[in-house]
């Protein structure tokens, strides 16, 4: 068995909202400086991104596409909103499956042939169902967030998938949370975690933002099974995502001025703003307090670690002094760094400080405080991503209960 990091979650871009540069080619290349060996191909059932991938990529008898340039491997994946507006993650078996996936769901949908992230008339125990025949994989998208989640919308898996919730699959947690606040609700115990980027855009600090590394027997559609399952032949032995509070949604926000609130105040003021009259999100940390029947996490023994990161542009542009991680310094640096160690991947969690700082000191010096807890995060909410905040600015601004957070080295997060 080897391991393999994924990144079962994207768009193209025949999404809404989505950069023109999700194409295979620019996946396939941003996965390679990131170090991802298996990324979805999202957006699986609209018929020219279907097209572009079949025209691009080499389907193994494994069930898994090769791009020949690079030798990244891509799975077949969808996202796909049902009547309820909540968002289910689908991996599917092969190219085939989602041809007939798609004349299947078709009847149900509007928009299938104009949206990467289609619509369809059915509810989540429908869909499952409809899955299930051919041989899907399936979970709750985003499962936390305010918009259009599971737990957006109900109170439970079970509310949501019926009868049917004994064949969801696992479930994704989202850039604002990650293990330590989903295991507070024990109905998920039993689940498989996703951490996925659902990017939009093929850019480091997008793609891969958050991925799974996975022990295989065999790269394929079998194997990434038997891991969602936990069966001999796969498995998953690390979640690796975002700090939680650098998410969009973590805490209770305007979503058009950002001014955060507490669960409390927002309820008091009907969650209207009383700024801008803007409509307040609330943010997943207080979601997850409100469903949570355990007061501290439980993991139970097949959890795998959970090892949080910051993206590399992020924190060469916070040491640089530079606001964009788009800069031309800030990608000078990064490449650097990425020529150096191999994969950004490698640079965050396994890349000594020390040998960072032949690179660049400042770098090497904030991604050091990081891994030992002596940065803080802004949180992020009402559609805002967090940023680290440090020295002078993080002691003006003081610092919550949860605001040191940090990134572990590997062997660290692995010794528990």
């Amino acid at each position: 068995m080897r391991t393999y990091d994924a990144d079962f979650h994207l768009h193209s871009k025949y999404s809404g909202g989505t950069s023109p540069k999700m194409v295979v080619k620019e996946i396939a290349r941003g996965a390679v400086r990131k170090g991802l060996d298996i990324v979805g191909t999202g957006d699986i059932l609209h018929p020219r991104w279907r097209k572009h991938v079949r025209r691009e990529l080499e389907e193994d008898e494994h069930g898994l596409l090769r791009e020949p340039r690079t030798g990244v491997l891509f799975v077949p994946t969808v996202e796909i909103e049902d009547r309820n507006r909540v968002h289910h993650l689908v991996i599917l078996p092969s190219l085939d499956e989602a041809e007939d996936l798609y004349e299947d769901l078709e009847p149900h949908s509007p928009d299938i042939t104009e949206e990467g992230r289609p619509r369809v008339d059915l509810s989540g125990a429908e869909l499952i169902d409809l899955l299930k025949e051919r041989e899907c994989l399936v979970g709750p998208a985003h499962a936390f967030v305010p918009w259009t989640s599971v737990f957006k919308e109900y109170d439970s898996l079970s509310e949501c998938y019926g009868d049917a919730v004994d064949r969801v699959d696992f479930v994704e947690l989202g850039l604002s949370a990650d293990s330590s606040y989903a295991d507070r609700i024990s109905e998920l115990h039993d689940y498989t975690f996703l951490t996925c980027s659902d990017a939009h855009s093929p850019y480091p600090h997008r793609l891969g933002r958050e991925f799974v590394r996975l022990e295989l027997e065999e790269p394929s559609y079998d194997a990434i099974k038997a891991a969602m399952h936990r069966k001999p032949g796969g498995r998953v032995v690390l979640n690796v995502g975002l700090v939680p509070e650098l998410g969009k949604y973590n805490r209770t926000a305007c979503a058009r001025c950002k001014r955060q609130f507490e669960l409390e105040e927002a309820e008091r003021l009907n969650w209207r703003c009383p700024e801008c009259g803007g409509q307040i999100k609330k943010g997943v940390r207080d979601r997850v307090l409100e469903l949570a029947d355990l007061e501290e996490p439980e993991h139970p023994d097949h959890r795998p670690p959970y090892l949080r990161i910051v993206p590399l542009s992020e924190l060469i542009a916070k040491a640089l002094g530079i606001s964009t991680v788009t800069a031309k310094k800030v990608n000078a640096v990064w490449s650097a760094l990425v020529r150096r160690f191999g994969s950004e991947i490698d640079v965050l969690v396994e890349a000594p400080p020390e040998e960072v700082a032949e690179v660049d000191e400042r770098v090497a010096e904030l991604l050091k405080a990081f891994r030992e807890g002596s940065v803080s995060i802004r949180p992020g909410g009402g559609g805002r991503y967090g940023e680290i905040v440090t020295g002078e600015e993080g002691e003006e601004e003081g610092e919550s209960e949860d605001g040191r957070v940090v990134q572990r080295t590997l062997d660290d997060v692995l010794r528990g």
